[in-house]
């Protein structure tokens, strides 16, 4: 079966569609996922060729990441089983690392909105309370302002 498109139906669809991206900032959200993903492959880039050749440099052994406790030897010498430790605490300090990186990022990038102004106020001329600049009367000692 072959269903007729007419042009005023595909408008309306684009038009729906273009309403959909805008009014819930689909649009945005992708912009923010590819620009994270960016983001995210050049901070994971600068922990692993810059910072962590820095680490294991500062190290006893360069190569830490494979440090385990083997618990089983095969026939042939090889481990069957073990507890790869190096792996773990080298994911850790990637991470540490990664989320400092970001934090630091994150600071540098979005400023903090200054504190919003007090309200308009006056001082009560007897007891020295603040009140609202509008107020005939102290709430506090009552007298007339």
């Amino acid at each position: 079966m072959v269903t007729k498109v007419s042009a005023g139906s595909v408008l309306s669809q684009y038009q729906g569609f273009k309403e959909f991206l805008l009014k819930n900032n689909v649009l945005a959200l992708a912009v923010a996922v590819i620009v994270g993903g960016a983001v995210g492959k050049v901070v994971s880039s600068l922990a692993l060729d810059v910072i962590m050749p820095l680490v294991s440099f500062v190290l006893p052994s360069g190569e830490w990441r494979s440090a385990k406790w083997v618990f089983k030897y095969g026939p042939d010498g090889k481990p069957l089983n073990a507890l790869n430790y190096g792996t773990f605490f080298g994911n850790t300090v990637d991470f540490v690392i990664i989320a400092l990186i970001v934090y630091f990022m994150t600071k540098a990038l979005l400023k903090e909105a200054p504190a919003a102004p007090p309200p308009p106020s006056k001082t009560c001329p007897r007891c020295k309370e603040t009140v609202a600049i509008d107020a005939s009367r102290c709430k506090f000692c009552t007298s007339d302002i």
